[in-house]
């Protein structure tokens, strides 16, 4: 046996480890460090070649996708699913182990992460649909052809024209060169880990990853984009929770290339997933799980079913509100209840449906043998007589019953039930308080006491909110408090008055006119537009007797002269009127009677 000493240097992430060394065998180390095919190594090591084929390496899909735990031994046969104990091609399709460094450089600009979820719970029967999701590094993203490119508006040297493009990973240019035919005849670009081809989907080429999924000892593989999505049937999955894993591997030169792994815990169950939300109008918290007596709670039941199993299953509602009001059977998701006693009640909900289902053969039973003639007769007895076993049915199918429940305790209390605003007055402020306008809101409510009051001031359509002013009341025997609020402006606002306690809240509405300052100030401003208006008439007189107060000889008609005297008359009735005191001497008016 020769001795053989042999420098290890850094692998290229596309480069599998039993493909470069090829030929060596399983490497025994003299030194105190240990070989292992799945390690990274980089020092020079003096070792013998004790055997041709390594003995470290995975033999099927449960040792790659496991994660290190045990895999299911018994189990039925999920439809399009295979079993882990196929043999995985570890040439095509590299596995590295968590924590191997080769995971740090096997991507472009980062590490690349996966995040898996589904939407169990699923009902025994239904289908569960995993989700699965690429999520690249900073600044990366898919385009319309399936390559990975660089975000234009994140990268710090973008391309100098817009036509061009920075490619992280650019698969379309690897085959756009060969047609289906020719791309297929390449095994590193057509094969699935375990040999089988890869289907001929219209997009083949933007199918650049490869997703393999395993559960319950069983493995299914598919190609997809940046993002997977596929259901799988639970009837033959056993109840209780269960791990899904997944691998993903990207398309390389020479093979495929490992990206991300993720893992999800998913669970099947036999009682009806429901979730039950709760809505009472003057409830102030609905997760607290107390409500108002005699205010009617709405009941609203969600079931979790998004594969659709039980669109054609007779579904009923079983209610027991706790309050000794009985047993209410109901066929619609959604109903009401009033409490109308205060306390603790237990609230119970079976919700149940009958699932159609594809009727057994039928199962013939014969009658146990009493004697030799007994046998003899049953063995020629006619074919009718054997008994199908299968449930009653009105409808005379077939059927299985699920059921689902819900509990929970809630509590019942007094509450605000109702709020009115019985009167609304202006303050009469003086003229130095006078920079707002302040109304006062008389307010009464039904029920127990509040602790606050919150005014919220909107405009006239109640949409656009202005202000919110909140303050604590103290009230000790009767729900009658005064509320006092300012306004800045004139105009029309819509007023929302909101009192409330720990439990509870109520609300009353007004739409109010407010003109704007006090009733000093209206009665101020009248005063100074008459005072205005005295001192443009005396001007506008004094002008008019200045311009007339001269006489002026001149011929004229006489009717103009009898013209003239009246507009003069005029005028000096004007003037007597503004001027009483006044006992001017007009010459032209000596010579008329009954004027001295």
């Amino acid at each position: 046996m020769a001795a053989a000493t042999v420098k290890v240097g850094q692998l290229s992430c596309t480069q599998s480890k039993p493909e470069a060394y090829r030929g060596f065998g399983r490497l025994q180390a003299t030194t105190t460090e240990h070989w292992d095919y799945q390690d990274r190594y980089t020092s020079s090591f003096t070792g013998i070649i004790v055997k041709k084929t390594p003995t470290s390496l995975p033999r099927g899909f449960q040792d790659v996708l496991s994660y290190g735990s045990t895999s299911a031994t018994s189990y039925k046969k999920l439809q399009g699913w295979s079993s882990d104990q196929n043999k995985w091609n570890e040439k095509l399709y590299p596995f590295w182990k968590e924590g191997d460094s080769r995971w740090k450089d096997c991507w472009k600009g980062g590490r690349v992460t996966a995040k898996l979820d589904s939407d169990s719970p699923a009902l025994v029967g239904s289908n569960v649909t995993f989700f699965v999701t690429l999520q690249f590094p900073k600044c990366q993203e898919e385009d319309n052809d399936g390559n990975i490119v660089y975000n234009r508006n994140c990268t710090q040297d973008p391309p100098t024209s817009e036509d061009q493009q920075v490619y992280v990973y650019n698969w379309t240019e690897w085959i756009d060169n060969c047609v289906w035919e020719n791309c297929t005849s390449n095994h590193s670009h057509n094969v699935f880990p375990d040999g089988r081809p890869f289907p001929h989907h219209p997009g083949w080429r933007r199918r650049n990853f490869v997703y393999v999924f395993h559960t319950f000892g069983q493995y299914y593989q598919t190609t997809g984009r940046s993002s997977a999505k596929f259901s799988v049937n639970t009837a033959n999955i056993t109840l209780g929770k269960h791990a899904m894993a997944v691998s993903i591997y990207r398309r390389g030169h020479s093979g495929y290339v490992p990206v991300a792994r993720a893992k999800a815990v998913y669970s099947v169950t036999d009682k009806i997933p429901i979730l039950v939300s709760m809505f009472q109008k003057h409830d102030r918290n609905i997760s607290d799980s107390i409500f108002i007596k005699d205010s009617p709670i709405t009941f609203d039941v969600k079931i979790h079913d998004p594969s659709y199993y039980l669109n054609n299953s007779a579904i009923s509602y079983k209610w027991n509100f706790g309050d000794g009001s009985g047993l209410f059977v109901a066929s619609s998701s959604t109903t009401s209840h009033t409490y109308t006693l205060q306390g603790n009640f237990t609230l119970n909900l079976t919700v149940q449906a009958i699932i159609p289902v594809p009727c057994r053969p039928v199962t013939p039973t014969a009658p146990l043998p009493t004697s030799a003639v007994t046998t003899a007769a049953s063995s020629s007895s006619d074919p009718s007589a054997f008994v199908e076993s299968m449930e009653d049915n009105p409808d005379g199918g077939c059927h299985i019953y699920r059921n689902g429940y819900y509990g929970s305790g809630i509590s019942v209390v007094e509450g605000i039930l109702e709020v009115n605003i019985i009167q609304m007055t202006s303050i009469q402020m003086t003229e130095s308080q006078a920079e707002n306008s302040l109304v006062d809101f008389v307010v009464t409510c039904q029920g127990s006491l509040p602790t606050d009051v919150c005014t919220v001031v909107s405009d006239p359509t109640c949409q656009v909110s202005k202000s919110v002013v909140c303050d604590p009341v103290d009230i000790s025997d009767e729900c009658l408090l005064t509320i006092r609020r300012s306004f800045e402006e004139p105009g029309t606002y819509c007023i929302n008055i909101t009192l409330g306690d720990d439990s509870s809240q109520a609300l009353a509405s007004a739409l109010i006119s407010v003109n704007g300052g006090s009733s000093y100030r209206t009665t101020e401003g009248v005063f100074i537009f008459l005072g205005l208006l005295a001192v443009f008439a005396t001007i506008g007189a004094f002008v008019l007797y200045k311009r007339y107060k001269q006489y002026k000889p001149i011929e004229r008609s006489a009717g103009q002269t009898e013209k003239q005297e009246g507009l003069t008359a005029y005028f000096s009735s004007f003037k007597a009127i503004f001027f009483p005191n006044t006992t001017e001497r007009n010459p032209l008016l000596k010579s008329k009677p009954g004027i001295v």
